[in-house]
């Protein structure tokens, strides 16, 4: 009957069956926390929430002061100290100062690289300066180059160092002192609300500007000597440099391409179908140099070198060989960190793998949420800004998701009783589900973070990897690094062509898959919240131990939804004004102008889901074009007008709902909307949102926005605006010199 009397409650008092389950429930919940803030359980949540305040910097409109950042950090530390005695004070005042030393630590970063940033393009600029790095790609190379002396005309701030790209074949080396005269602009702003910002990129990357050389480099004596940071770079890359003419002497094209690639961290080369297709099939970490390449490379070190230590009986017995083995093992891996280029990525293997190392050195276990916490403690406080970074989020949460499976999942063992047939089928067994289960839940870990910066998902990556990844461990890798060992003995030609044979399957591999059936998944772009939804269900999922992880799981489909739901820009226009866009009738993209270089185009494609090209006929269907502007029609028939001179906004502004321009709009064009040159000048690229019979717009840059790399001085002259000032480039760097991430 209704109102029983629960087993558990005491003579004489009926408690209902609904009080008494409110009542387990609570018990139960109560048990799962406790469980969850056990000693050690809380320390990877420290990273978490210094990643937060790095995040909560960037999200800043203007520039935090430094001893304000620095005061609160202080001040929450000194919480810390006095709630040390507190169970419930105490991991809440660490959290709170782990935010305040984030934040902190991102300010202090970037007024320790201050410097000036370019407020115009010019045509006209001649520079001096030292080559401090350069990149071989598919069409040109490009070089980093520190500036000694700088002219050009209205140019405000001379910059520390700016990127030129310059014809294939022609850049001089790393220490090289060089003089040309080059056409360059300031760093590229966000080419749509919510994009990615190159210029933040740049700025710390301490890049004042980048451009394109103009006729030749000239090298001369430098009138000092170089830096000794500049001369250790110099070495480095002439190292590299070398070991990449040997590998492309052996190996042309491609596969040379992608065996330098493994080896120096040089990846630009590589074809863009080819690279193409390796993003398809889920493939491209294998080009980029992560905990992969650096585990093989620290594995082959130490186990042959125990291997043969092992088979002299009196070191074997009587010498530590494993720690002797470990120490050689890390210092292999640091060679090849250097050697590398110390990407992000290769960064947070090396800290892991050292890690691991020293613990076997100090005879202690140390593959746990701990190592990945000190990676990115490592990773952060040297670079706070590569959390932003596609190659960071992916990198760790990959790792994250591995460590997480191995720890709770992969623990199968053969029995002790088990026939030499049966291991051995346990074995293989073993390896390919282990493998097989590694490549979905990095896949999954990693696809928020790979659909939010590529706009896209790899539904067969799961193959791609099974198929390739055995080869790599076998063949490619173990070849490459013989190759490295044997160079200098003029032995390692056998050795590169070894690693091509591996290489030919790899390239095979994604071609294949990037061909089958619906391999090219496209995804239009969202905002951070989902991405941030998404990160919170997958560090519930892999940190937590008890029932409450599959929380994680409720937020990781809220976030999935999220996306798939965000809605779409109806009007799009560049910062520059030279491209504009409107969502015809169909529901795609239509084109009212595209610029020369079509760079925002494609930009505007890739982040719509849309696999057409910038170049197809299509893109423009619909729109009607005179000499002096063009019109096309918004789903609903309203008109958006494109006016490309003074005489079409006479007719655009009666009959448009919407105006836009790269000119400046008459002060009485009674249009809806105008978004004109004073605006986009002011705004950066803009997006419209139909919202009934008006519009809601989203600009890339805030109009109280004020950050390094992204000044925000006044100017004159927009309608109803205050007055605000920012120079627009002359020209629009060229697509080849802009790159969207590792």
């Amino acid at each position: 009957m209704a109102g029983a009397i629960a087993a558990g409650g005491r003579a004489g008092h009926a408690v209902p069956l609904g009080v008494a389950a409110s009542q387990r429930l609570r018990r139960t919940l109560a048990d799962w926390a406790a469980a969850e803030v056990t000693p050690g359980r809380l320390m990877p949540w420290l990273s978490v929430a210094f990643g937060a305040g790095i995040a909560i910097y960037f999200t800043a409109n203007r520039e935090p002061a430094w001893w304000a950042a620095s005061a609160v950090a202080v001040a929450t530390l000194a919480v810390v100290v006095a709630a040390r005695r507190h169970p419930v004070g105490f991991p809440l005042a660490l959290g709170a100062a782990a935010i305040a030393c984030g934040f902190a630590v991102a300010t202090l970063q970037t007024l320790r690289i201050d410097h000036p940033v370019m407020n115009i393009a010019t045509w006209q600029a001649q520079v001096t300066g030292y080559v401090e790095a350069r990149e071989e790609r598919e069409r040109s190379d490009r070089v980093v180059v520190q500036i000694d002396r700088f002219a050009a005309p209205r140019v405000a701030a001379k910059p520390q160092r700016v990127r030129v790209s310059v014809r294939k074949d022609t850049a001089p080396p790393v220490g090289a002192y060089v003089s040309f005269k080059a056409h360059l602009a300031p760093p590229l702003a966000p080419l749509r609300p919510g994009g990615y910002d190159f210029a933040r990129d740049m700025y710390f990357q301490q890049i004042g500007g980048s451009g394109f050389v103009l006729g030749k480099i000239t090298t001369s004596a430098a009138p000092a000597p170089a830096s000794a940071r500049l001369a250790f770079a110099a070495a480095i890359d002439a190292m590299r440099e070398g070991i990449n003419r040997r590998i492309h002497a052996v190996l042309p094209g491609d596969r040379g391409s992608i065996a330098s690639a493994l080896i120096t961290g040089k990846r630009n080369a590589i074809s863009a179908p080819v690279a193409d297709a390796f993003y398809v099939s889920s493939l491209a970490h294998v080009l980029a140099i992560s905990g992969y390449h650096m585990a093989v490379v620290a594995g082959i070190v130490f186990f042959v070198l125990r291997a043969g230590l092992a088979l002299v009986p009196a070191l074997a017995l009587r010498r530590p060989i494993k720690k002797w083995a470990a120490m050689a093992a890390m210092a292999g891996a640091s060679f090849y960190l250097v050697l590398s280029g110390a990407s992000v990525s290769t960064q947070r293997a090396y800290i892991m793998i050292a890690i691991v190392l020293i613990g076997v050195m100090l005879d202690r276990p140390t593959l746990t949420f701990r190592t990945l916490t000190v990676a990115a403690f490592g990773v952060l406080l040297i670079a706070p800004q590569s959390l932003l970074h596609p190659s960071f989020q992916m990198s760790f949460s990959a790792t994250l998701a591995l460590i997480a499976i191995y720890q709770y999942s992969l623990n199968w063992h053969a029995s002790a009783d088990s026939s030499i047939a049966m291991r051995l089928a346990l074995w293989g067994g073993r390896e390919v589900a282990g493998l097989l289960l590694a490549s979905f839940v990095a896949g999954l870990a990693t696809e928020p973070y790979a659909a939010y910066h590529f706009h896209r998902v790899a539904p067969y990556g799961v193959i791609a990897n099974l198929l390739a990844m055995p080869v790599v461990s076998v063949l490619v890798m173990p070849m490459g690094i013989l190759g490295v060992l044997t160079m200098p003995l003029g032995l390692d030609g056998v050795f590169w062509r070894l690693m091509g044979i591996g290489i030919d399957w790899m390239i095979d591999v994604v071609v294949w898959v990037a061909h089958l059936p619906g391999a090219v998944g496209h995804m239009a772009a969202f905002g951070t919240g989902p991405l941030l939804l998404a990160t919170a269900g997958l560090l519930l999922i892999c940190l937590l131990r008890s029932p409450l992880r599959w929380s994680g799981a409720v937020l990781a489909v809220a976030a999935t939804l999220w996306a798939i739901n965000t809605p779409r820009p109806d009007v799009l226009i560049a910062a520059d004004g030279a491209t504009a866009a409107i969502r015809g009738p169909q529901g795609r993209l239509v084109f009212l102008e595209i610029a020369r270089d079509n760079f925002a185009a494609k930009e505007w494609l890739t982040a719509d889901g849309d696999a057409r090209l910038a170049t197809d006929a299509a893109v423009q269907a619909g729109v009607r074009c005179d000499a002096i502007g063009c019109t096309g029609r918004l789903r609903d028939g309203r008109i958006v007008a494109f006016a490309r001179s003074a005489e079409a906004f006479e007719d655009d502004c009666q009959r448009a709902a919407v105006v836009l321009s790269a000119q400046q709009a008459p002060a009485d064009c009674a249009t809806l909307v105008v978004v004109d040159r004073p605006r986009w000048q002011r705004d950066g690229a803009t997006a419209l949102y139909a919202n009934g019979d008006r519009f809601r717009t989203e600009i890339a840059r805030p109009p109280t926005g004020d950050r390094p790399w992204a000044r925000a001085p006044a100017i004159a002259g927009e309608r109803g605006s205050p007055a605000r000032h920012r120079t627009v480039p002359e020209a629009t760097p060229k697509a080849e010199d802009m790159e969207a991430g590792d």
